[in-house]
């Protein structure tokens, strides 16, 4: 991670945000905090930060709101807060582009380590172990399933030969499937492999997160294997 990164920290609530900001500042990080989403995304298109870290429920443009903007004109790491792990509004941030969550209150040291677990996976994509039985590589690692093609070396995905844009979490995942075509990925496995998480998380990131995918590769390409996880289909 470089030094001086760059967060944009969204939080309405005085006291969290001053003292969210002190505790980022002295683990090396550099960060801007806005108390609305209005001007946190000013201060987004003014800063282009590395990461931001919006807290859902804060004026003017609330995190969910804020977060579709950035994602709108970024693939920039997002990670919402969450006063509630059973809130909707988990669901709604992940699925408006988000690439994690935490939830609220959190320690410092947690948090500090799932913004350089984001900020670790942004900085390396990873290529897949292997093309497995299905999967048909040429020599420059474009490996194909179908109308799907995945080229492991230039990070681009294509679909009926147009080009399919991917956040780096999804192409992350998507590697992951694609390393082993036809074996199932169990939640937690993805957890480990795509969120770097060396402790339980919450599975819900995964099932948004291969929604999303989906919807951009095609619904049938990845399939539900119910009780165990998810396979991509050759």
């Amino acid at each position: 991670m470089p030094e001086h990164t760059h967060v944009l920290f969204v939080e309405d609530d005085d006291v969290i945000r001053e003292a969210t900001q002190l505790a980022l500042e002295r683990d090396g990080f550099a960060v801007t905090a806005m108390p609305d989403g209005l001007s946190g995304l000013e201060a987004f298109r003014a800063d282009r930060p590395d990461i931001a870290l919006l807290d859902v429920m804060v004026p003017g443009l609330d995190g969910v709101s804020l977060c579709r903007r950035i994602r709108d004109e970024s693939t920039v790491p997002v990670i919402m807060l969450s006063a509630r792990a059973d809130s909707i509004d988990v669901v709604l941030g992940l699925e408006a582009g988000a690439d994690d969550y935490v939830t609220k209150p959190f320690d410092g040291a947690v948090l500090v380590a799932r913004i350089r677990a984001v900020l670790r996976r942004f900085g390396h994509a990873g290529h897949p172990s292997g093309t497995g039985a299905d999967g048909a590589a040429d020599s420059d690692g474009v490996l194909t399933f179908g109308e799907l093609e995945v080229d492991t070396e230039g990070m681009e995905v294509r679909r009926a030969g147009q080009p399919v844009a991917l956040t780096p979490t999804e192409m992350r995942l998507l590697l992951e499937f694609s390393g082993a075509p036809g074996t199932v990925l169990s939640r937690d496995k993805l957890l480990e492999r795509v969120w770097d998480y060396g402790w339980g998380g919450d599975t819900r990131v995964v099932d948004v997160h291969v929604q999303r995918l989906r919807q951009k590769i095609g619904q049938d390409r990845i399939e539900t294997v119910r009780g165990f996880g998810y396979k991509l289909r050759g």
